[in-house]
């Protein structure tokens, strides 16, 4: 049993290291909600990945936290918790909310890692002792910026190059950058930018012998990604379509994908990652880990989910330093010369948390206890 005494919230506000424009609009800094249990003396970490906008989904960082406060942890802290895997049951009355469940889970998960002495990354089922990597390059201020990120990260070693894209920044920018790099494994992400009527120009792509398009259409649609991947060549990926493993059939039975991005935080937690990451596995279908401006403690659990066995596209766990001056862990992600993350085999996350950092850049707090216990 893992007997959960506190529920530490936190707000943080980090600035980004570099702009980040997606086809959603320009990040220069996350607020971002941080998890902290307590139990026996010792402490866990989860993360909410939720934006400050509803924009890739429905939840913010603040609805997340009134979740939290109002509804997950009560529940969490009066339940009996046997192990991660108890979270969903213990969340199954609150419908959706996931980014928020999966970072208090995710957190439960870290704590039973602790209490059993093993790596995160065994406990999750993991098989790898490196990951491939990738990086996510946003949309720049100009083609000639792109050309020299792209340089920059390849450079790095990393192994698969994403762009992001939207209407007017495509087909001459893949163009472009195919030009200079034709042998580079390059992929695109739309984030739901394209409709119907842009089915004849998306499926031009295919001459650019990308390893996917990712989210082309509608955020929440299988049945037009299915008619859009009757016409590729090239394979679709869906992100922001998959929000637990129903969805995964759903979408490789309709064939409207095939690949999937599991991103931790948009399926609620571990527990349905890994369901999501079987449900694929058995049918064939690869999957990644997509990242979300993670700090050091997101990125901690990306690459624990990571070391799965079906796991075996490059994802977008990258560096530390890619995204913040600073991070909040010790020590920083980093990624070797043939962009590769390697596994940690400590016990838990494999990675510290620098509280003094952590205190600095905090604006929000709450902490919510646990009754007192009765026992025999």
């Amino acid at each position: 049993m893992l007997n959960i005494d506190a529920i530490h919230m936190r707000e943080i506000n980090m600035p980004l290291a570099h702009p980040f424009e997606t086809s959603f609009g320009l990040t220069t800094g996350r607020r971002i909600l941080l998890i902290e249990l307590e139990s026996e003396g010792l402490t866990a970490w989860g993360e909410c990945v939720a934006g400050e906008h509803p924009y890739f989904s429905d939840e913010t960082i603040d609805t997340a936290w009134l979740m939290v406060e109002n509804e997950l942890g009560p529940s969490l802290l009066d339940a009996n918790v046997e192990r991660g895997g108890s979270c969903p049951d213990i969340f199954r009355q609150v419908r959706g909310h996931r980014m928020a469940k999966a970072a208090l889970e995710n957190a439960v998960w870290d704590l039973e890692a602790q209490v059993e002495k093993v790596p995160l990354a065994e406990l999750l089922g993991g098989i790898r002792a490196v990951i491939p990597c990738g990086v996510s390059i946003g949309i720049q201020p100009s083609p000639a910026q792109l050309m020299k990120k792209i340089a920059t990260e390849l450079a790095a070693g990393y192994q698969r190059i994403k762009l992001k894209c939207k209407p007017g920044w495509d087909t001459k920018i893949f163009e472009a950058v195919r030009n200079r790099w034709p042998d580079i494994t390059l992929s695109c992400d739309a984030n739901s930018a394209y409709r119907m009527k842009d089915l004849d120009h998306i499926a031009s792509w295919d001459q650019f012998n990308l390893l996917m398009i990712e989210q082309p259409l509608w955020y929440d649609d299988f049945y037009f990604h299915s008619m859009l991947q009757k016409r590729l060549e090239t394979a679709i990926c869906l992100d922001e379509s998959i929000r637990n493993r129903r969805d995964a059939l759903a979408a490789i039975d309709m064939e409207s994908c095939r690949i999937i991005n599991i991103k931790v935080g948009r399926v609620g937690g571990f527990s349905e990652a890994i369901a999501v990451h079987n449900a694929a596995e058995e049918r064939g279908i690869p999957v990644w880990c997509g990242g979300m401006l993670e700090t050091g403690i997101g990125r901690s659990h990306n690459i624990a989910l990571s070391s799965l066995p079906n796991f075996s596209l490059p994802g977008d766990v990258s560096a530390s330093s890619r995204y913040w001056a600073q991070d909040i862990i010790e020590p920083s992600v980093t990624v070797s010369a043939k962009g590769e993350i390697v596994v940690p085999t400590e016990i838990g996350r494999g990675f510290e948390v620098q509280r003094d950092r952590i205190e600095a850049l905090t604006v929000r707090r709450q902490t919510l206890h646990a009754k007192a216990r009765v026992t025999a």
